[in-house]
């Protein structure tokens, strides 16, 4: 899991199989502010901060629940079961309902509201494990590990369309205006329209001969941490992609 940021603490999530715990650290001194002691239970998903009913919420998954902390204070706000043990996405939102997905044991894509009552509004057993999702249209859209791409509507779950890439995904698709971008783990570089109406994939490409991580777009360019072979020797290069100054 990734650090984050949030106003003067570190937000740090650490479940493990002996002391799970999630930490809000001051960022200048790296004292304990507050912390939550979690079950367990191995879990992997990263901190994200979400503006909920009007105040910020730091929402996880994992562990066999979904919970909400104030950020701040470490103040538990609600939390509810559903949520497999392990996850590696960070949840998504779109300020009415918080998505979250799971792996391991058991595969599911599920919205909870997010008016603190933790209702489950929809949910199914699609496996996205390890590639976080993203909202944008009222639509929440996916990559499979497994390589399909999926579109689902927030209010009500249904499946809009699942269209195949291909390979293996551990990167986390990205939205860049009107199309989403994600790569796969051989390498190959996909960009198809977020749009809800149908899948099209309008541009693929191959970088690299392995690629985990998740590209950061600034600029007009892409930055890309890619592995490639040079003599059975796997080597890591940092690719920046976009015009020429």
């Amino acid at each position: 899991a990734s650090p984050m940021v949030y106003k003067s603490l570190l937000l740090v999530c650490a479940d493990n199989k002996k002391a799970g715990a999630i930490f809000g650290l001051d960022r200048k001194s790296g004292e304990v502010v507050w912390k939550v002691d979690r079950p367990r239970i191995p879990n992997y998903t990263s901190p994200v901060v979400h503006r909920l009913g009007g105040r910020d919420q730091l929402v996880l998954s994992g562990c066999e629940k979904v919970v909400s902390i104030d950020p701040l204070t470490g103040k538990v706000r609600w939390e509810t079961k559903g949520s497999t043990q392990e996850t590696v996405t960070s949840s998504v939102t779109d300020g009415e309902r918080v998505f979250i997905s799971g792996g391991w044991p058991k595969n599911h894509v599920h919205a909870v509201e997010s008016d603190g009552s933790g209702k489950v509004v929809w949910r199914n057993i699609s496996r996205v494990y390890v590639p976080s999702m993203l909202v944008t249209k009222g639509h929440l859209f996916a990559v499979m590990d497994g390589g399909a791409a999926m579109c689902w509507d927030c209010r009500t779950g249904e499946r809009r369309w699942k269209g195949l890439l291909g390979g293996t995904f551990s990167s986390s698709p990205v939205l860049v205006g009107d199309h989403i971008h994600v790569i796969n783990e051989n390498g190959e570089y996909f960009q198809f329209k977020a749009d809800p109406a149908h899948f099209e994939v309008v541009h693929k490409s191959r970088i690299g001969e392995q690629v985990f991580a998740t590209p950061a777009y600034c600029g007009g360019r892409v930055y890309a941490r890619v592995a490639v072979f040079q003599n059975d020797v796997r080597r890591e290069k940092l690719l920046c992609l976009g015009e020429r100054p």
